[in-house]
């Protein structure tokens, strides 16, 4: 249904570096400027530098399977996010739907999601 999100950050610079580390496991990637991620060559998460930023949005990716999943959790942890979630079923959302949460530098729950 989207063409494209766009986040606005507090310091584009640092949270380029942060979703190119937590999205590489998904399999996306960032344009040559670190301010556009996606599949290669087509960007659609854009990353806007603003006096103020953030506020909650949440932000779901697409994982290929579970292990996808596990390592954005560790990547996004390790390049400084907080946990808001571990990679784990979550039931009561729909039978077969896996995920884990986190939130970035600048207050957005960042998600990444298998539904198989």
């Amino acid at each position: 249904m989207y063409d494209h999100i766009g986040l606005r950050v507090k310091d584009a610079g640092a949270s380029g570096r942060f979703f190119e580390a937590a999205l590489k496991p998904l399999g996306y990637v960032a344009n040559e400027s670190r301010t556009g991620f996606g599949p290669p060559g087509a960007p659609a998460l854009w990353l806007h530098e603003a006096k103020k930023a953030g506020g909650g949005v949440h932000v779901a990716f697409v994982a290929k399977d579970r292990k996808a999943v596990d390592a954005f959790h560790a990547a996004a942890l390790k390049a400084g996010a907080k946990d808001n979630g571990k990679p784990g079923l979550r039931e009561d959302y729909a039978p077969t739907y896996y995920a884990a949460f986190v939130i970035d530098a600048d207050g957005n729950n960042v998600e990444a999601v298998c539904m198989k």
